[in-house]
């Protein structure tokens, strides 16, 4: 039997609560097993659930209640106004993950959305989860973030940081570096036995040829020739207007893209719903909602009139458990 998946608790006045309660009804018959680590205030006896002392617990509780380990507020939660007292449960909640998985005890993690203002006005100094989980890890720089949905795969050589920013420090190395830890993933986590990697240009046109920017040549050009000097198969560089388009995106299993937006967007544009965030290049398995903490359609769990969607937390949770399963080697 797979060990369950640990769920985070997310910002609480965000759609985070009302997540975990959707997604435990949607799952509880078929799996795969999950538990919250959360309030269980924040439920509003909506939905049964059982206090468990760790991990192991889950499964025989699953079917009747939503299994969870508690992680209480400091401060009293209203849905759609965050508050920075809280900020000790979101981040003691993502610890307790990532040490359940450590210990074998957790087959991956699943986030739920964090607002990072939120947290850095707590005098949390990470842009985002993916950092602060590499760092737990201590695999600080070696992170990598997929964005993964049943229409495609991106993964970004820079991420939270300005599109200037990101200009100035794409170099071969990192695209180098970024592009094994995918190639690698798609082997391990996905059962895919030799991906096939698009790489993205920087510049309009790829840089027709220097006219457009130089990028391509001096830096993206060199990267794609160390890779497939080291036995990958990728292909590239390739105008980003037109790489993501329905006849090209057969044609490859992941795209290395040069910077956030220029991954996220299509992503999003095409699978909003269905888009799973994943973490690579660590020791553990990290999955998340491709959206945010959505404050303003947060509500109190069980409200008869809630917008909000679990499709994006569903496939995330079901990632979660396919890519623990792929990397012990039962794909069932």
């Amino acid at each position: 039997m797979n060990a369950p998946i640990a769920l985070t608790l997310g910002d609480p006045a965000g759609i985070g609560p009302e997540l975990a309660a959707l997604a435990w009804t949607a799952l509880r018959e078929t799996g795969p097993t999950f538990f919250w680590l959360g309030d269980p205030a924040l439920l509003n006896n909506a939905i049964p659930f059982k206090l468990i002392e760790g991990p192991e617990d889950a499964h025989s509780v699953f079917s009747g209640a939503l299994p969870v380990v508690p992680v209480e507020c400091l401060a009293p939660v209203v849905p759609g106004k965050p508050d920075s007292r809280n900020a000790a449960a979101v981040i003691a909640s993502i610890e307790q993950a990532v040490r359940y998985v450590q210990s074998g005890q957790a087959a991956g993690i699943t986030t739920n959305p964090i607002a990072k203002h939120i947290l850095a006005s707590a005098g949390f100094s990470f842009p985002g989860h993916t950092e602060f989980l590499a760092a737990l890890c201590h695999r600080d720089g070696q992170e990598v973030m997929m964005l993964a949905s049943p229409h495609l795969r991106v993964v970004p050589v820079t991420i939270h940081v300005s599109l200037r920013h990101a200009i100035e420090s794409l170099t071969t190395e990192r695209i180098v570096a970024v592009t094994l830890a995918t190639h690698k993933a798609l082997q391990s986590d996905f059962g895919i036995t030799q991906p096939r990697l698009a790489i993205a240009g920087l510049n309009p046109h790829a840089g027709e040829e220097g006219m457009m920017g130089t990028e391509e040549k001096t830096i993206i050009g060199p990267a794609i020739a160390i890779l497939k000097s080291q036995g990958l198969t990728v292909m590239g560089p390739f105008p980003p207007d037109t790489m993501f388009s329905a006849t090209a995106r057969p044609g490859y299993d992941a795209a290395i893209c040069m910077y956030h937006d220029q991954a996220l967007i299509p992503l999003k544009t095409l699978d909003m719903a269905e888009g799973v965030n994943v973490t690579i290049g660590l020791p553990i398995i990290r999955t998340s909602p491709d959206h945010g903490t959505a404050f303003d359609i947060a509500g109190p769990v069980g409200r008869s009139d809630s917008q909000v969607d679990p499709s994006s937390l569903l496939a995330a949770l079901r990632l979660a458990d396919s890519m623990s399963r792929h990397k012990k080697g039962d794909n069932r």
